[in-house]
């Protein structure tokens, strides 16, 4: 019973995640034989592979939403509200191909996003003008995601990396930035925290990034029934934000009942998750 009810749950969650298409998306992803951008034992393999992205993917979607412009890009052609598991499911099938898959699907995949960001310009509500493909944006939306899922990997991770480890996992993630179109994308920890730091004074909670942070985190497009464990995972991401985005956001600190309650709850979410989505031992081998 318990192995029906892990590998129904692990169906459900990875439909989620990966869209009807997602089983045939991974067999194509793992199975074709070919070159890859990163080999087995790279970082980018090990963090991106790990539970703790569920918590590190909603945690970058806040901190990426306080730089007004790309704000602006994603309230105005995302579809984040009207699509959020379509364009959570096009994110993650991004991810994993160019972590995973041939250097030939990796290379069409940044092709498709490159073509996406091309068409998509405009204006602010102040009159600021905006370009998805501008290098200094593309700057902020991937210092802020790889310091993100850094983070989280580090505090809820299965296997965390020493010092040596993320520094190389900065420097995998800057392969697929250059090939999205950054010329100078941080290559270790230090020059990752010195480029989000230079964007500070950039930053700036609009009236949409604070909207789409009370859609993220109290109007998810979920059943009841799941949302307590969606809660427990939002509350997480929270915490993994800088205290600068955190207060720029309106969200407030509460140190004894984050120590006490949330931060145990995301490792024991995390720990679920990483259950729920590994096969058990007699399914591996049929």
């Amino acid at each position: 019973m318990l192995t029906v009810v892990r590998e129904q749950l692990g169906r459900a969650l990875f439909r989620r995640v990966a869209g009807p298409d997602g089983p045939a998306t991974r067999a194509r992803i793992h199975d074709t034989p070919g070159p890859r951008w990163f080999a087995p034992d790279r970082p980018i393999r090990i963090v991106h592979g790990d539970a703790s992205m569920f918590i590190g993917g909603l945690s970058a979607l806040l901190l990426q939403s306080l730089h007004p412009l790309a704000m602006a890009a994603v309230a105005g052609h995302s579809g984040y509200r009207g699509d959020p598991w379509g364009r959570l499911q096009r994110t993650s099938t991004f991810l994993a191909v160019t972590t995973y898959g041939t250097a030939e699907d990796a290379q069409r995949a940044v092709d498709i996003v490159r073509a996406i960001h091309e068409r998509i310009r405009g204006t602010t509500a102040r009159g600021v003008p905006y370009h998805a493909s501008d290098p200094h944006l593309l700057g902020w939306v991937h210092a802020a995601e790889t310091d993100s899922f850094l983070r989280a990997h580090e505090r809820f991770g299965a296997h965390p990396l020493d010092a040596a480890g993320y520094d190389a996992y900065v420097a995998d993630t800057a392969r697929v930035a250059e090939a999205l179109g950054l010329s100078d994308p941080p290559r270790d920890r230090r020059e990752l925290a010195e480029r989000l730091t230079a964007y500070r004074q950039e930053l700036k909670a609009t009236a949409e990034a604070r909207a789409a942070a009370r859609f993220l985190l109290f109007r998810p497009p979920l059943p009841l029934a799941a949302r307590p464990f969606y809660g427990g995972l939002a509350a997480n991401a929270v915490v993994l934000l800088p205290p600068w985005a955190r207060g720029m956001l309106w969200l407030p600190r509460v140190p004894v009942v984050e120590n006490l309650a949330v931060r145990p709850t995301g490792q024991a979410l995390t720990r679920t998750i990483r259950w729920v989505l590994t096969p058990p031992p007699e399914s591996r081998t049929t």
